[in-house]
């Protein structure tokens, strides 16, 4: 039997500075000569059983001029996702914490939705870490009926539901007008910040919602230091509430810049573990800048 060398990982919470807090992430190596094959990946996923686990794999022979680049996929215990924000960022801060990058203050990881920038950002004694994602759309939510959602969400109030696409020919107005070329993510508009807070989900009914991801927000009431509120719902990808969702902020970027006139956002992820986003959103390119910290909680290798 031919013994395969260990696989190094960390695991990581994103979006915040307090261990224990913020959306978790398992942070794995791999290299070309210790390849795995999906199932295996797909497996270890399992065995971890944390919101997500990233593998990481560096992309050799590039211009030393270049950026570091690394292969990314992301994993659920269930699915493999097409992208998943909070795990970049935990991956970015493993690189630039342990001096896997050298000196460089940027990474680009090539990904299902192709190539992520993760910039590092210097604070006294610390750093916070910047992504480059792609802007996902919103558009108008294509059915009458919300009473789906309403009683998912325990009967409450809803004041708008959106769909989204990753496809700007179908949203170009950008005005709500144009019909959701997916359900990816659902966005769902409640009508306060407590009542997203104090919200009680019924999980067998979200099964049954259109989409793989319920977002659920609220803006913030006047004087408060953020701008919206988020839970995000996502049993079917075997992640019944996600701690903190970044991805999803890459639609309310779009959505609240709309309703609020601007384009610099902070958010605040009312999980019970919680967590604080900072946003840009850059129409003219298309992108959308989360930016936060993230906190190493542990280490070790997977010998099998």
């Amino acid at each position: 039997m031919i013994m395969k060398k260990p696989v190094n990982y960390f695991v990581v919470d994103a979006f915040t500075d307090s261990a224990f807090k913020g959306n978790p992430a398992v942070v794995c190596f791999l290299d070309r000569e210790n390849k795995r094959d999906d199932s295996w990946l797909q497996s270890l996923t399992a065995e971890f059983n944390l919101p997500m686990t990233c593998f990481l794999t560096p992309i050799t022979g590039s211009n030393p001029l270049d950026p570091p680049r690394f292969i990314l996929r992301w994993f659920t215990r269930l699915v493999e996702m097409d992208i998943c924000a909070h795990a970049t960022l935990a991956s970015a801060h493993i690189l630039f914490s342990n001096g896997l990058v050298g000196s460089s203050d940027i990474v680009e990881f090539a990904t299902q939705s192709g190539i992520l920038i993760a910039k590092k950002v210097p604070e006294e004694g610390s750093f916070l870490v910047e992504l480059s994602l792609p802007e996902i759309l919103t558009c108008e939510y294509n059915s009458n009926d919300v009473s789906i959602f309403s009683k998912a969400l325990s009967g409450a109030t809803i004041v708008d539901i959106k769909g989204t696409t990753t496809d700007s020919t179908v949203s170009k107005a950008l005005n709500g007008v144009a019909k959701a070329a997916s359900t990816d993510k659902v966005i769902v508009v409640l009508p306060s910040w407590e009542s997203v807070k104090k919200l009680q989900p019924i999980r067998d009914d979200i099964l049954k919602c259109p989409g793989k991801m319920l977002v659920v927000t609220a803006a913030a009431p006047p004087g408060s230091n953020y701008d919206f509120i988020t839970r995000v719902f996502g049993p079917k990808i075997g992640v019944d509430e996600s701690p903190v969702c970044g991805s999803a902020h890459c639609a309310l970027a779009h959505y609240w810049s709309l309703k609020m006139k601007k384009c610099d956002f902070v958010a605040y992820a009312a999980s019970p573990r919680s967590g604080t986003l900072k946003i840009h959103y850059n129409k003219e390119k298309q992108r959308v800048l989360l930016t936060g910290k993230a906190v190493t909680v542990m280490k070790g290798s997977v010998l099998v």
